[in-house]
């Protein structure tokens, strides 16, 4: 029992808590860097394609439930509240570049993060200057249904989270494996 108290004071002390900010983008700057190590790339298709994603934003005036399905050949399903349109999608060789193209407007994005659950793009371009979302930011449909954004923050600052614990665990296992050597040669 004096083990496991033990243990979970040890454990406390390398938590890491999440910084506390006003906007999504603003936590995005923060979280992003932290689990960067833990992105795929855009040639992994197999991590968005067929995928049910839907769009996560700060704003409290968006009431829509607006769902993407990125499909091969570039075709791309946006449903808004049940009514679909068409779009499409393709990324530039040689780079982590997508471009979305709906109706006659194309928008270019650079890929933030994606993994199984997130797919985060950065819309090109200074657009906090202009007052808009530096991100668009889609979440596995079966995960993110029912939070509200902050949640989702959260969710993606436990992937650093779970991920550095790991790390110390694992320098805490070298350094009492060398102490004991060490005191074993002595």
């Amino acid at each position: 029992m004096e083990d496991e108290a033990l243990f979970d004071k040890i454990s406390r002390s390398f938590s890491v808590e999440m910084p506390v900010v006003k906007t999504m983008d603003d936590y995005l700057d923060n979280i992003l860097p932290l689990i960067r190590p833990w992105s795929e790339d855009l040639y992994e298709e197999e991590y968005y394609l067929n995928t049910r994603f839907l769009e996560v934003r700060d704003d409290e005036h968006f009431h829509e439930t607006i769902l993407y399905i990125f499909r091969p050949k570039g075709e791309l399903m946006v449903v808004r509240d049940g009514d679909i349109s068409g779009a499409r999608w393709k990324t530039l060789p040689n780079s982590n570049t997508l471009i979305l193209e709906q109706g006659n407007r194309s928008e270019l994005y650079d890929l933030a993060f994606m993994n199984s659950d997130f797919f985060i793009l950065r819309k090109h371009g200074d657009q906090s200057r202009k007052g808009m979302r530096k991100y668009f930011v889609l979440g596995r449909e079966s995960l993110v249904a029912r939070l509200e954004w902050r949640d989702m923050m959260e969710l993606m600052f436990n992937l650093y989270r779970s991920n550095s614990n790991v790390i110390v665990y694992v320098a805490v296992l070298v350094v009492i494996v060398a102490a004991i050597i060490l005191f074993s040669i002595l």
